[in-house]
């Protein structure tokens, strides 16, 4: 069983890919070829997917019973001790913390700029009263 959802592809690829599989929503395939076939299809997915991108999932016979490729996709595979999982990159980078004090302190109170605990007004929505 395979599962195939291509984003912002070429209609006629679309159209190749329902001689084999079903097309259950706008872009997202399923069926049950060969692991031949399904081969031959994500490399035509490869070759004329235009500027979009494409995510394929398969029974497999591994410990999840699955497998799944990407292409062209931010999330990217990662082999993490024999599962695949999912590495999905941070949108903006985190920012690095602050050295040393805030100069005259914080609205939470902390004279040293380090926010200790949850504020009054969160603390008041969050538990209630006073």
């Amino acid at each position: 069983m395979i599962t195939l959802v291509l984003a912002d592809c070429p209609a006629g690829l679309r159209g190749l890919l329902t001689r084999w599989l079903t097309e259950i929503s706008p872009g997202v395939f399923v069926g049950d070829p060969s692991a031949r076939i399904r081969e031959v299809l994500w490399e035509e997915v490869r070759a004329y997917r235009g500027r979009g991108r494409a995510v394929l999932a398969y029974s497999a016979d591994t410990e999840q019973g699955f497998g799944f490729a990407t292409h062209e996709h931010r999330w990217h595979p990662v082999d993490h001790e024999g599962l695949t999982l999912i590495h999905r990159p941070a949108d903006r980078p985190v920012p690095a913390p602050r050295a040393g004090p805030a100069p005259g302190g914080t609205a939470d109170g902390s004279a040293d700029g380090t926010a200790r605990g949850w504020s009054k007004a969160s603390r008041r929505r969050r538990f209630g009263g006073r």
